[in-house]
């Protein structure tokens, strides 16, 4: 992690206090980007985990409709891709960059990454706390997801 030149984090609470620490451990500041976000579900409200469920793979099944009012997968796509490549035009891809936030949208990000369509097989694994890499210069994925605390780090060829 020593590595790191950047970290940048969606603006929501739980990804703005993974990021923080790690800020602290490498010793860098943390940039908040707005647009980063997960899906917009607050039409629906807190869903209990069995519903939730069932409600993310529709979401990550039929990506162009909305699931009861929630933003639509390719919408969120969309909108994190964006956000990514805006950040990444004004960044040195020799600097390894963090990007911290949540799984929905970054598997949405992935599947995009990978050049493969949205679907739920592509989520992290449950639990969360799971990372994925890709090369900052080719956008290629070079690791698949991975719990925070088995990650090795970077290869020296590996600038993601």
């Amino acid at each position: 992690m020593g590595g790191l030149k950047r970290i940048v984090s969606s603006d929501e609470t739980k990804a703005i206090e993974t990021a923080g620490i790690l800020a602290v451990s490498v010793g860098i500041a943390v940039d908040v980007v707005a647009g980063m976000h997960e899906n917009d579900r607050s039409a629906t409200g807190f869903l209990p985990p069995p519903d939730f469920e069932a409600a993310a793979d529709l979401f990550f099944a039929h990506p162009d409709d909305s699931f009861r009012g929630w933003e639509r997968a390719r919408d969120a796509q969309a909108r994190i891709v964006a956000a990514i490549e805006t950040i990444l035009r004004q960044h040195d891809p020799a600097g390894p960059i963090a990007f911290i936030g949540h799984g929905g949208v970054g598997t949405l990000l992935k599947c995009h990454l990978s050049g493969r369509p949205i679907a739920r097989q592509a989520d992290q694994p449950a639990g969360g706390g799971n990372l994925f890499a890709f090369d900052l210069a080719s956008r290629r994925v070079s690791c698949d997801w991975t719990p925070m605390e088995n990650w090795q780090g970077w290869q020296t060829d590996d600038r993601t």
